[in-house]
């Protein structure tokens, strides 16, 4: 069977760079909410749990080529906004086929270099559960194929039988994965670790099943914790927390919270969700998709009840709330100029800890940080 050497596929420095030590600390982020606070008006910096504070708007990376103009733009425009406030970088191994990973590790060097942010003022976010490709997608079955067999079976890091859909929730596979991100990223710790999109499972794992492989998941990770690799976790979901119980990609945050104390105890280090929140997509807000104590509740009601901070994900649905918005919402944002700004805000009104917004241009930079001043909605 042919190998494919992937080491040296993409050039990149992470293998140069000494990793950043430490992780986003409560004094850290108070220093640079301190900091940036006379930028904007309002609460722009909230809390993600009880200590950790985080700016209002974050930077995502999931869109764009696999190539290296876009990771150029990308290191540029995340050094840029953290020397603007924003304190919150996500991303995730599959992004980009790791290059997303990449570029916010360089960016956070140079940010570091530059004296703008130091390691524990940053609140570094990644996901796992995707197999990643490397640097960009293989030419031909064969050669993923190969690549598979090489990076992850044939050294027992996963089975073929463990990956469904191109996706493992495996102890092992994940342990890999953050090992892998934490080199990408350049850090010693990651702040947040996500299990990406966990319902995948549920179109393959009956519900029993699926709890099971939920619970070996979460007992990893609370090892990662103890082991320094990472700080706190969570889930980052599409669909599962949206929908009602009677559909399959159904999650209950209930069962997640029950399993995360059955093997971390009280003091279990499952913090953190992220989820669609946006005018188009309000179903968080609106639908009561979860049950607990007898009760309906949506997502954001439970989470909040839980205590478990939410971190609102597609806050401009991929760009496609950034123009064409409806009179009645142009109506209830009046103090903004542009649709990007309204939809923007319409998330930071709710009771999330950051809404992430992908941007690589400083144009987009500066529109999307215009939306940080508080708005009443009429």
């Amino acid at each position: 069977m042919a190998t494919v050497n992937t080491a040296r596929q993409i050039p990149d420095d992470r293998h140069q760079r000494t990793a950043a030590t430490g992780f986003a600390t409560a004094e850290g982020t108070r220093r640079f909410a301190a900091r940036c606070a006379p930028r904007f008006a309002g609460d722009f910096y909230r809390e993600l749990g009880a200590e950790i504070l985080v700016s209002s708007i974050g930077m995502g990376t999931y869109l764009g080529a696999c190539d290296d103009e876009d990771d150029t733009r990308y290191v540029a425009i995340l050094s840029e906004g953290l020397a603007r406030g924003v304190n919150v970088l996500d991303t995730g191994i599959n992004y980009r086929c790791q290059r997303s990973e990449r570029a916010v590790g360089r960016a956070i060097h140079q940010a570091i270099g530059a004296g703008s942010a130091s390691r524990d003022e940053i609140v570094v976010c990644t996901k796992g559960g995707y197999v990643p490709l490397e640097g960009a997608p293989p030419k031909s079955r064969q050669e993923y194929r190969a690549y598979l067999a090489n990076e992850y079976f044939d050294p027992g890091v996963m089975s073929a039988e463990d990956v469904v859909a191109g996706h493992c929730l495996k102890p092992r596979f994940l342990a890999d994965q953050i090992a892998r991100s934490r080199a990408n990223l350049g850090v010693s710790c990651i702040d947040v670790f996500y299990l990406h999109n966990p319902e995948q499972q549920l179109d393959f794992l009956g519900p029993a099943e699926f709890l099971d492989a939920i619970r070996a998941a979460f007992t990893e990770l609370e090892l990662q914790v103890q082991t320094g690799a990472i700080a706190v976790y969570g889930c980052a979901t599409w669909n599962g927390l949206r929908v009602f119980a009677a559909n399959r990609s159904h999650l209950s945050l209930a069962d997640l919270m029950r399993i995360a104390h059955e093997v971390g105890g009280a003091d279990n280090h499952f913090r953190v969700l992220q989820l669609p929140v946006n005018l188009a997509m309000t179903e968080a807000v609106r639908a009561p998709t979860q049950q607990h104590d007898g009760k309906n509740l949506s997502a954001l009601g439970l989470a909040a009840q839980l205590g478990v901070a939410v971190v609102a994900s597609a806050s401009l649905m991929q760009s496609q709330l950034a123009s064409g918005l409806p009179a009645e919402v142009r109506a209830a944002f009046p103090a903004l100029s542009t649709d990007a700004q309204r939809a923007i805000a319409f998330v930071r009104s709710l009771p999330v800890s950051t809404a992430l917004v992908g941007m690589k241009t400083q144009s987009h930079l500066d529109e999307n940080l215009a939306a940080a001043p508080p708005i009443t909605l009429s």
